[in-house]
């Protein structure tokens, strides 16, 4: 390796780039895992390095690490928090088990900047050492859980803003559409009329809930195991440390964190991180739904649905002019996909630990960054690009409406079912409408009340079908029940 610097860890000499903070380590990993060219998310890289900070000042004010050593480590760890030593850290996410790898990537780059700070070089170590002073009273198998779920809780607040933001947008439409009415579907079959309001203010209650379950959730993820070091037994760091660990956390963070009751169970199991994991799964597999129906909504538009319009982004063919496509609806799908397949690998992750450690937690973490980060990202594209300017399209959903036979339905407390299916068959048959047919059967004679024998006029039709708003408002109509 060309300007290189040699390093020794305790297998042995490794050329380390001569102008990198990270050291032999990670060097190792480097080398041993050039996998996908992946790297880790910010919320991991930041994390990690808060707990550094953290755990410096602790140690410190513990009497366990000296002043001068401490808060050089805690001026490069908030380096390295504010962004600034990004491209350090270089370990893909498929690596060694637990995480040592990227554990060290932050011990390394943080020990030789603080070194630096105080005047020495990289890879002399001196006089902070990454593993005697960076990682003090710790371990991979209490720091790699501990800073997944702190990433985790980095992005909530924006994540939830993001979902917030969806669902303010698809009310506003709800209330601008609500004058349409339109024909529903069932089985993607014609059905009874809801109004194109209702149908939006559903998506919205959707996204409502989905935010609410993941909010919920998030609270399994504020409980830290940090002080557990490497069994639970907290071996090597002060009984004091756990609690003041959490408190400095907070502090440090502005996140509400608790106190683990059992650090063994914290180190053992990621049921919280599945947890979590689940609720955004949740989310996802209901936003796939409705960027279907936004696909199918919109679809033709000469020969479709064609009931709703969505903003025109890009072409939509490189051989068809004119062609425009529902570009965010897919995208979403494709995202919310991605997401499921996140949520797949968390949970197979999960439930690959054995006894005291679950050494899945690398790619645990890195899904759980990502599947975040794909889902702010598509829901914020969604919202401003799609659902903000769509239209509706009034002529398009009235016209199927007016030749739905199914109409008839809101006739059954007044001509019965059978008789009802007569109808529609007969309308659907000739392509002709409810109210065609009706009238034919009433100058026929055949179509009488259900409940009095009596014939049925006209007028009484008309009472029911000449308001289809008001079937979409609920109630009985017809006979019986004061609709007309």
């Amino acid at each position: 390796m060309p300007d290189a610097r040699i390093e020794k860890d305790s297998l042995g000499e490794v050329p380390v780039p001569v102008e990198a903070y990270y050291g032999a380590q990670t060097q190792r990993a480097v080398i041993n895992f050039p996998v996908s060219g992946l790297r880790p998310w910010r919320a991991f890289i930041w994390s990690m390095a808060t707990i550094k900070r953290a755990a410096a000042e602790v140690n410190r004010d513990l009497g366990l690490l000296g002043p001068k050593l401490a808060d050089a480590i805690v001026r490069a760890a908030q380096e390295v928090i504010d962004g600034r030593l990004d491209d350090q850290f270089v370990v893909d996410p498929f690596q060694a088990g637990a995480g040592t790898s990227h554990n060290m990537n932050a011990n390394e780059v943080i020990a030789n900047r603080a070194n630096e700070l105080l005047g020495g070089k990289k890879g002399e170590y001196k006089p902070i050492h990454p593993n005697d002073h960076v990682n003090m009273a710790q371990s991979t198998n209490d720091t790699i859980p501990t800073a997944i779920r702190l990433g985790a809780l980095w992005r909530l607040d924006e994540l939830l803003a993001t979902l917030d933001e969806l669902a303010n947008a698809l009310d506003a439409k709800a209330k601008d559409l609500d004058p349409i009415v339109k024909s529903g579907r069932t089985h993607l079959q014609d059905a009874v009329p809801l109004r194109l309001g209702q149908e939006f203010g559903a998506y919205a209650l959707a996204v409502k809930r989905g935010r609410e379950r993941i909010a919920q959730a998030a609270e399994g993820v504020r409980r830290l195991g940090i002080g557990g070091t490497a069994t639970g037994t907290g071996l090597n760091a002060h009984p004091d440390y756990h609690r003041r660990m959490v408190k400095k956390l907070i502090a440090l963070t502005g996140l509400k964190l608790y106190e683990s009751d059992n650090l063994f169970e914290s180190m053992q199991s990621h049921g919280d991180a599945v947890y979590f994991s689940g609720a955004i799964r949740a989310l996802a597999q209901d936003l796939i739904r409705i960027a279907n129906d936004f696909r199918l909504l919109s679809s033709g538009p000469a020969t479709g649905l064609d009931e709703i319009r969505l903003p025109p982004v890009q072409p939509g063919s490189s051989i068809m002019p004119g062609k425009v496509n529902p570009v965010l609806a897919e995208m979403l799908d494709m995202a919310m996909f991605h997401v499921l397949g996140c949520d797949l690998t968390i949970t197979l992750a999960a439930q690959a630990g054995q006894l005291e450690l679950n050494v899945m937690m690398p790619i645990l973490a890195h899904n759980l960054f990502e599947m975040m980060q794909v889902m702010i990202g598509a829901v914020s594209a969604f919202t401003r690009f799609c659902v903000a300017g769509l239209k509706a399209n009034p002529e398009k959903a009235t016209g199927w409406l007016a030749k739905n036979a199914i109409l008839v339905t809101a006739l059954n407390p007044l001509i019965g079912y059978a008789k009802g299916a007569d109808i529609a068959k007969a309308a659907m048959a000739r392509n002709v409408t409810i109210r065609e047919v009706a009238l034919e059967k009433i100058r026929a004679g055949e179509l009488v009340n259900k409940d009095t024998g009596q014939p049925v006029t006209m007028e009484e039709i008309d009472a029911v079908l000449g308001n289809l708003r008001k079937l979409t408002e609920g109630g009985i109509h017809g006979a019986g029940g004061g609709g007309g």
